[in-house]
């Protein structure tokens, strides 16, 4: 009999053949990363809600299909999890807030819909920092989130409970949400193949400028037969795209050719924080192995500007202020402070301002769009710099720094551009470093298939070593990663 932890290794492609050859069953499986999840999540705090009743009754029907010979497809016993904000009946959605009444929906959202119909064991759905405005797992209602690798480090966020539940094994497949960086920046600092698909792509019942659904697993092969379920159409979208006959299936771990490829290179965001050494180091060097394999890398210079970043922010804020002065008075003093902070100050933003920086968010469209043109995918940092405490609401700790971060995330949310994070290497101290690949305008599979190349190709030191459990003890201090990433910060 398979130990836990090691059928929790498996990936979701592993899975569909196990079933399909009869070497495991999605009884056993679901069993397994029960298991597991009842060993680490004590200490990573990655879920919300456990379905486990729920998940051990769906994961026997499923078993009698695949013994009947009547899967649904690749996914069906295949376990799961979702973020809290992506709706499941009946589950209480309190958007990481404890100052929130929270909604209970009577209907589950277009992703739920979708992998239960594809017959996926959903087995939860995990945390996120109050309303998805935090790039870290720090929550008012749900306390610190901690990452697999470490638990003094941060997962990233907003999606961080689904980044923490893909790393140590809690599930093949997580749906994290995305609009500035939620997605890819769990991704850079937990190692995973973090997907942020087109605008568009996969419909959502709550769409909002930039925001996206995608898949957060730890191979690019799993993300892309997630994305062949997530894409299917929901009438319930009205930004969604056109439903497209994509070939999800063609990605896989054989390498894909980059000979030819137009590849950009940015470096430098031209905006928000400098980017850590080693992590520049990582992104060059991945971007000079596309190069080794016949593909033409080009420097990109940065097209933001501080200003832009900014406007970008305070629109944010403005939005946040609005949902903060719907809370009851008692509901407001639970917000998490940094973010009480946050919101407050735009209390006093006119609508002319708001305007202004609705414009720049047009701009910033406009030069993400032509920046990117020439190529047919561009290589960067997610994050300017690895993984910092997991006490941490952002980056640069308790400041208030706005989005300085997210230089080089936001502008495919807002452009609609597909951009993935796929594992490039580790700092000295053992942190993952994330390459971000982005694409054209609904070139999906191109960003798959380029990720995919660099996930076979990458060196044997880059590669995670999947899951992890979670440590006794931290590898890395706390109080040596805060004085680095304030150095870095400036």
């Amino acid at each position: 009999m398979r130990d836990a932890w090691e059928i929790a290794r498996l990936t979701a492609a592993e899975l569909g053949t196990a079933y399909a050859d009869g070497s495991l069953s999605p009884t056993e499986v679901v069993a397994a990363v029960l298991a597991v999840t009842d060993d680490a999540e004590p200490g990573l705090n990655a879920l919300w809600d456990r379905a486990d009743a729920s998940a051990t009754a769906d994961a026997v029907q499923s078993t009698e299909r695949w013994r009947r010979g009547q899967a649904r497809g690749p996914l069906d016993g295949v376990p799961a999890t979702v973020k809290e904000n992506l709706a499941r009946a009946g589950v209480p959605m309190p958007a990481g807030n404890a100052g929130v009444v929270p909604v209970v929906p009577e209907r589950s959202s277009p992703v739920v819909e979708r992998l239960t119909e594809a017959g996926a064991v959903i087995v939860g759905s995990t945390v996120m920092p109050d309303w998805g405005m935090l790039s870290s797992g720090v929550s008012s209602l749900h306390g610190v989130t901690r990452s697999p690798w470490d638990p003094a480090l941060t997962t990233g966020g907003s999606s961080s409970g689904a980044g923490a539940a893909a790393a140590a094994g809690y599930a093949p497949l997580n749906v994290g949400t995305d609009i500035g960086g939620s997605i890819r920046l769990p991704g850079t600092w937990l190692g995973l193949a973090a997907f942020k698909p087109s605008f568009g792509r996969v419909p959502l019942d709550t769409p909002y400028l930039g925001r996206v659904a995608g898949p957060m697993t730890r191979t690019v092969e799993d993300a892309a037969l997630m994305m062949s379920v997530l894409s299917r159409p929901d009438s319930r979208d009205w930004t969604a795209l056109p439903p497209s006959d994509l070939p999800w299936d063609a990605i896989g771990p054989a390498a894909t050719d980059v000979g030819g490829l137009r590849v950009g290179l940015m470096l430098d965001a031209g905006c928000g924080m400098p980017v850590d050494p080693e992590v520049a180091e990582a992104v060059a060097d991945a971007a000079q192995a596309f190069a080794e394999a016949g593909a033409v890398v080009e420097p990109l210079a940065p097209f933001l500007t501080d200003e832009l970043l900014g406007d970008l922010d305070t629109f944010w804020r403005v939005r946040s202020w609005k949902d903060f002065q719907a809370l009851t008075p008692d509901g407001q003093t639970r917000v998490l402070p940094f973010i009480r902070r946050w919101v407050e100050a735009a209390a006093d933003v006119s609508g002319r301002d708001v305007l202004a920086c609705y414009q720049s968010i047009m701009d910033i469209q406009q030069r993400s769009v032509a920046a990117t043109l020439p190529f047919d995918v561009v290589l960067s940092p997610v994050a300017p710099v690895p993984a910092f405490p997991a006490e941490w609401p952002m980056p640069f700790g308790d400041r208030d720094r706005g989005m300085v971060h997210i230089g080089f995330t936001a502008p495919a949310n807002l452009s609609g551009q597909p951009s993935i994070s796929v594992n490039a290497g580790f700092t000295d101290d053992g942190r993952t470093i994330g390459l971000e690949v982005t694409g054209r305008r609904f070139d999906d599979i191109g960003v798959l298939r380029a990720a995919a190349w660099w996930e076979s190709a990458r060196p044997e030191s880059a590669r995670p070593d999947w899951p992890i459990r979670q440590r006794a003890t931290a590898r890395v201090r706390p109080t040596d990663v805060g004085t680095r990433e304030a150095a870095t910060a400036g």
